[in-house]
């Protein structure tokens, strides 16, 4: 199994290298071939971390891999590659599809270590004015007091210039959001079941985290949406494994569900209290605007699509056709 351990989104030839048992992969963008690697960041086999010219250096000498895919929605460069790898939390599977000697290859990956929407200030060549700060000192110093900054700062990549402040970095981020936010929920259906905005950007988080395959997306929206709309429990595993935090192994188990955070959506009721994870335009428009479908359940085919059913006898046949042999079964 391989992993991804490390993305940066602070420059644009900057995100991701892949462990594997012979050593870290460099990846690169298939339009420009230009490398993808951590600026100043390379993992050795053995865990060890190795930093700046030397891990440069490291990751120059692996071979180059082309990323096609992340769970069968096309990479087309580099902006694309770090919106979608920038959704995932520690410890998510994903198939990456990559060329590799010219030949197209499937790997299955897990995430590894990547920077929360506050290290996005830990970039190269910033100017680190908030390393001594807390979460919440840093959302009063963009301009947001009182606000919990998960979900909050748009994924994207932030040209700046060399000793720039990280705070100035992080308050453009913030405002891409808040704009992105404020014209998706100018275009919601009269019908949504949302009460505001900022709900609106809570559900978004779960609807990027659950969809494996773009042309899914919108569908995922509208089972959550109905299951609001109906007071079903959303049942999304990416909410639960979130509430865990750091006690999250990356083996969700049953008494994970039966724990009570205010995050497990199998016990509570309605949204999670905050996002979960930064989603992008096409969640947000996806939250707003969802496909019309009585569908109340989802289940993952496994090749990066998910199948759709409007009663739970239906959704339990999918999973047996599609899930058959795996240890459990817990998406909506």
């Amino acid at each position: 199994m391989a992993r991804i351990i490390g993305i940066d989104l602070g420059t644009t030839n900057s995100l991701v290298a892949v462990l594997e048992a012979d050593g870290p992969r460099v990846l690169t963008d298939p339009q420009t071939g230009a490398r993808l690697l951590p600026s100043a960041v390379a993992f050795q086999p053995d865990g060890d971390v190795v930093v700046g010219a030397r891990a440069r250096e490291l990751a120059g000498e692996r071979p180059l891999d082309t990323i096609l895919s992340v769970n069968g929605t096309k990479i087309n460069d580099s902006r694309d590659l770090a919106r979608q790898i920038a959704t995932f939390s520690p410890g998510t599977k994903v198939e990456v599809k990559v060329l590799r000697a010219q030949r197209e290859q499937t790997i299955g990956v897990t995430l590894g270590s990547m920077p929360t929407n506050l290290e996005l200030a830990k970039a190269d060549s910033l100017k680190p004015t908030t390393s001594a700060m807390s979460d919440a000192e840093i959302m009063q110093a963009i301009g947001a007091p009182g606000v919990p900054p998960e979900g909050r700062f748009f994924p994207d990549t932030y040209a700046y210039s060399k000793g720039s402040a990280d705070v100035a970095v992080l308050s453009r981020a913030y405002r891409a959001m808040q704009r992105r936010l404020e014209s998706a929920w100018a275009e919601r259906t009269p019908d949504t079941p949302l009460r505001s905005a900022d709900e609106a950007l809570t559900l978004a988080s779960i609807v990027e985290k659950e969809t494996g395959r773009a042309e899914d997306r919108s569908l995922v929206a509208g089972v959550f949406v109905n299951r609001l709309r109906s007071g079903m429990p959303l049942q999304t595993d990416p909410s639960v494994i979130y509430g865990l935090g750091e006690a999250f192994d990356g083996n969700l188990r049953k008494r994970d569900l039966q724990a009570d955070t205010p995050y497990n959506t199998y016990l509570r009721a309605g949204l999670p209290p905050t996002p979960i994870a930064m989603p992008g335009k096409d969640a947000l428009m996806a939250t707003v605007r969802p496909a019309a479908t009585k569908a109340l359940y989802f289940v993952a085919r496994g090749d990066g699509a998910s199948v759709f059913s409007e009663s739970l006898a239906d959704h339990n046949r999918a999973v047996n056709k599609f899930q058959r042999g795996t240890a459990r079964n817990t998406e909506p």
